[in-house]
């Protein structure tokens, strides 16, 4: 009975290990490594099991990235670790962060889209409609024709978006 308690226990919480592979994959960079999550999340978090965790980065200056959970509702901020800049060179103006967010969005929330994915010999795609704005390049949440969950993808062309972790 005590094993089966402690079982059911394990399986109750988010896999915090998953989580971290998550972030590495969505930072393109390991764990530790510059634009990669500064640490491990701290394994002692008792999060409630979440069947889609999506991720996004919480600004334009890829600071950190949002992991969160919509239901059941909880949400993490994992500080990336960013570039070492020596003492003589000064910090970039604000102008060039302003000028990406202004980037022209290519998909507005409501356009439909086709999600493509695929490589030599494969391909796949699904028709959603975009939940948010997003210029060439950045992620947004799709939802997909016939599914319960959105998805995450990255915008190619109006209209067109792909599967995070794949080369168009």
């Amino acid at each position: 009975m005590i094993a089966f308690a402690l079982a059911l226990a394990a399986v109750a919480h988010q896999d915090t290990a998953a989580l971290d592979r998550a972030v590495a994959a969505f930072t393109g960079r390991p764990i530790g490594e510059d634009g990669g999550a500064r640490a491990a999340i701290d394994p002692r978090l008792r999060l409630k099991q979440c069947p889609t965790v999506a991720l996004s980065w919480r600004t334009d200056a890829h600071d950190a990235v949002v992991v969160s959970c919509a239901g059941p509702e909880w949400r993490l901020f994992v500080p990336i670790r960013m570039p070492a800049q020596s003492a003589s060179v000064a910090r970039p103006p604000a102008a060039p962060a302003a000028a990406s967010m202004a980037a022209e969005k290519i998909i507005k929330r409501g356009d439909p889209l086709v999600i493509e994915a695929g490589s030599d010999g494969f391909s796949i795609t699904r028709e959603g409609v975009a939940m948010a704005d997003a210029a060439a390049g950045q992620r947004l949440m799709v939802r997909v024709d016939g599914g319960k969950m959105p998805v995450q993808a990255v915008a190619l062309a109006p209209g067109r978006a792909t599967l995070p972790g794949w080369v168009e």
